[in-house]
């Protein structure tokens, strides 16, 4: 009975892992949407920095290294270089994943919602 829970119970681990690991089906066209959240203090335009900066070519990036941008301390030491992962973990809890960073946003807890405006980030370069 033991190892029958115990398979149960690593089966149910895998899959979930697997699931969740998987990528999101993206729709950009739904992360411009989303991004409206974002367009507050973020641009799209190469160089165009506001509150936050560009978000333009982020991808591939390290933290706190955009163009004409003062960012935190904590952003620039985190050195992270942007990718899919880094970015879904930012975007869900910004003061968690970096702690002193200067983004006052909350988070965006749907993970449809995060990779549907990873897709669109990616479209902006």
């Amino acid at each position: 009975m033991t190892r029958l829970l115990f398979a149960t119970a690593l089966t149910a681990l895998a899959l979930s892992w697997g699931f969740s690991g998987q990528a999101q089906a993206q729709d950009a066209a739904a992360g411009q949407k989303a991004f409206a959240k974002c367009r507050t203090c973020h641009a799209v335009e190469a160089g165009k920095n506001g509150v936050g900066p560009s978000l333009a070519g982020v991808f591939g990036r390290k933290s706190g290294t955009g163009a004409g941008f003062k960012y935190s301390d904590a952003m620039v030491a985190k050195g992270v270089t942007w990718d899919d992962a880094s970015i879904a973990a930012y975007l869900a809890d910004p003061k968690s994943y970096i702690p002193g960073n200067k983004m006052v946003f909350p988070g965006i807890k749907k993970e449809s919602e995060v990779a549907d405006l990873i897709a669109y980030i990616k479209t902006v370069k």
